[in-house]
């Protein structure tokens, strides 16, 4: 099956933040956190029902090298994979279940 990718508006905010974080330690560190991001998530989409539900019918992929997760939810009707946050593995466990599912 083909799925079409989806982001919450919030991802772009857990990556900016995680970027600028990794930046500030090391020149050149935001850059291969975001390839490690990037390639988890191609990982994802590719079989995306490999990975376990976890909660609240969301699944999670952990990247490789960086300590962060992808929350993610499979929408079948609407062939869609959405992300609903990309989150360091010690943050708050419960926030990404305080994005509501739509």
């Amino acid at each position: 099956m083909t799925w079409n990718l989806f982001y919450y508006d919030e991802v772009t905010n857990d990556l900016r933040q995680a970027k600028k974080w990794y930046k500030s330690r090391q020149e050149g560190l935001d850059k291969r956190f975001a390839e490690d991001v990037k390639v988890s998530i191609e990982r994802l989409h590719k079989n995306p029902v490999h990975y376990e539900i976890k909660y609240d019918n969301i699944r999670v992929v952990y990247c490789d090298v960086f300590p962060y997760s992808i929350h993610f939810y499979i929408d079948e009707p609407g062939k869609r994979l959405v992300i609903v946050a990309i989150l360091h593995q010690h943050r708050d466990p419960d926030l990404p279940s305080s994005r509501k599912l739509s």
